[in-house]
């Protein structure tokens, strides 16, 4: 990180908007891929500027074909959602899978989401389980929820209970509300002994 980038993130840190902004834009002139990423979150969040999801998404692009996975999830989301572009579930799930590549363990949990819906992508339970286990063996509350429900279900795998309510138990010691939900539901009818 160069030294204009520490202060720049540094002043998003402190809560000094226009800084950061004035700091982050004057990396974008330098064409560091990282302060398209913060200008987006910046314009999307209206830190500083107004809000402008349409700018955000336009920065947060820019970043991600400059290979910064969290701009790359960001876009997927904002194009799952229709959020500042047009809803476009195939470009999500696309976006998705390069955020997955290169690490991003959210992108996991969501691209699991549409291959278990078959939203932008082939209905596909197994692959659906593959991303949900790799998110949830890193610690996704979501993710250890849906790979849960798949165990449950038997959906991309052999149906298992106990790995079913192992993995929602995990969901619900990490806050999840559904899991939680259900762990107590499953306590009170005498299924489980916590």
């Amino acid at each position: 990180m160069t030294p204009l980038a520490q202060e720049a993130y540094n002043a998003l840190l402190a809560k000094e908007y226009d800084k950061a902004l004035e700091l982050y834009t004057a990396l974008e002139k330098q064409k560091d891929p990282v302060s398209y990423y913060y200008l987006g979150y910046l314009y999307f969040r209206g830190l500083g500027v107004n809000q402008d999801t349409k700018k955000a998404f336009d920065y947060y692009l820019e970043s991600a074909t400059r290979e910064v996975p969290l701009a790359q999830f960001e876009v997927a989301l904002m194009l799952e959602n229709g959020e500042g572009c047009e809803k476009n579930e195939s470009e999500a799930a696309f976006w998705y899978e390069e955020a997955a590549k290169r690490g991003n363990i959210d992108a996991f949990n969501n691209l699991g989401a549409m291959y278990k819906e078959g939203r932008g992508v082939y209905q596909d339970y197994k692959k659906a389980f593959i991303l949900f286990h790799k998110a949830a063996q890193a610690g996704n509350a979501k993710a250890q929820f849906n790979l849960g429900a798949l165990y449950d279900m038997g959906l991309g795998c052999e149906e298992d209970k106990e790995k079913a309510i192992e993995w929602c138990r995990k969901a619900a010691y990490q806050g999840h509300e559904m899991a939680k939900n259900i762990i107590k539901r499953m306590q009170q009818d005498g299924q489980i002994v916590f």
